[in-house]
């Protein structure tokens, strides 16, 4: 894995809505931890980054579950930029407890698009330097 200039890091409280019947949080969550994360990091670049103009969609995501994540347990997502382009980024994604353990990593690309007609556009020159910010270094 490539090592980070910098990171999005957000604490991740567990719900027991979120685990299975062994106690387990359910793989079908980690896409909401996910979703939840990037909205977060978003938020935090204090620009619009959805409009009535243009807003971002997932055109793919890629999950490695390494292990699984045990109620009660102390979890953070943390987001760094893997590539950046000028219609998408693709925001690596890991899943750790407070010591590093990596519980899921990989990625997801996401796409601005043009609302009113549905196609790629250009992403937002906030969104933009945000993720150069978190751009992951070899």
């Amino acid at each position: 894995m490539n090592a980070t200039s910098s990171v999005f890091r957000m604490p991740l409280p567990l719900r027991w809505s979120d685990l299975d019947a062994f106690n387990h949080v359910n793989n079908a969550r980690y896409l909401t931890f996910l979703e939840q994360a990037r909205i977060e990091w978003f938020e935090s670049i204090g620009e619009p980054w959805v409009t009535e103009d243009f807003a971002p969609v997932v055109a793919s995501a890629t999950l490695n579950f390494k292990r699984p994540i045990e109620y009660p347990s102390k979890v953070f997502v943390e987001l760094f930029t893997d590539r950046l382009s000028t219609r998408s980024v693709v925001i690596g994604h890991r899943i750790v407890d407070e010591d590093g353990r990596l519980y899921c990593d990989g990625n997801v690309v996401a796409v601005w698009i043009d609302r009113r007609s549905g196609r790629s556009t250009e992403l937002p020159e906030c969104v933009r330097r945000a993720a150069g910010k978190l751009l992951a270094q070899p």
